[in-house]
């Protein structure tokens, strides 16, 4: 078999084919000055960041306390305080160590300091202490020259005993009585403040 001959013109052309295809690997490298990156594509665009929640959102609103409900809280407190007192004064036996004209007035205070005296001229004392229960305000006229309000409280003295001072033993009182019952008790506001000026027991068990 004959070897195939080149003549000039084919040997040319090979030339011009080797250099065209060293153009076009050149052209394709980043090392060619006319390369350029890519334009960025607007689907790779990053969305503006959001505005983090403590910068939007308020903060919530307190509802202003009602005044009619800080009143009847004010006044539930203090009846309980009264009767810490007078739990005090029957211990005593006298109400002048006590605080009990912060808390009463007029024929409340009246008749406490008059029943605490009784029962220590009588000889007794008392120990334990006395249930306040179920307070709640039933009544209140704050439009009254002088406020007012009433309450109904449940009030337990079966852990209130009296004692004899000279011998220390407990007085045997009637099994029949009530041991837990319904006070009435009347409070005004006065210019020192609020006080009970009325504490009427009711013959209605609780």
């Amino acid at each position: 078999m004959e070897k195939p001959t080149f003549t000039p013109l084919s040997r040319s052309a090979v030339a011009v084919a080797l250099a065209g295809s060293f153009l076009l690997t050149a052209c394709g490298t980043d090392n060619t000055p006319e390369a350029k990156p890519p334009a960025p594509s607007s689907s790779t665009t990053t969305a503006p960041a959001s505005a983090s929640p403590s910068s939007t959102t308020e903060a919530p609103t307190t509802p202003a306390p009602d005044p009619t409900e800080q009143t009847k809280t004010e006044l539930i407190g203090l009846y309980r305080s009264y009767w810490a007192e007078v739990e005090k004064a029957y211990r005593l036996g006298s109400t002048k160590e006590t605080k009990l004209s912060n808390y009463a007035a007029a024929l409340a205070l009246v008749e406490a300091e008059k029943n605490v005296t009784s029962h220590s001229t009588a000889g007794r004392t008392a120990t334990g202490s006395v249930g306040v229960n179920d307070t709640t305000v039933t009544k209140l006229d704050l439009d009254r020259k002088v406020p007012s309000a009433t309450l109904s409280t449940c009030l337990d003295i079966s852990k209130w005993n009296l004692i004899n001072k000279a011998t220390k033993e407990k007085i045997a009182l009637p099994s029949e009585r009530l041991t837990r019952y319904v006070i009435v008790s009347t409070l005004e506001k006065w210019p020192q403040g609020w006080r009970v000026v009325r504490d009427e027991p009711q013959e209605q068990k609780c």
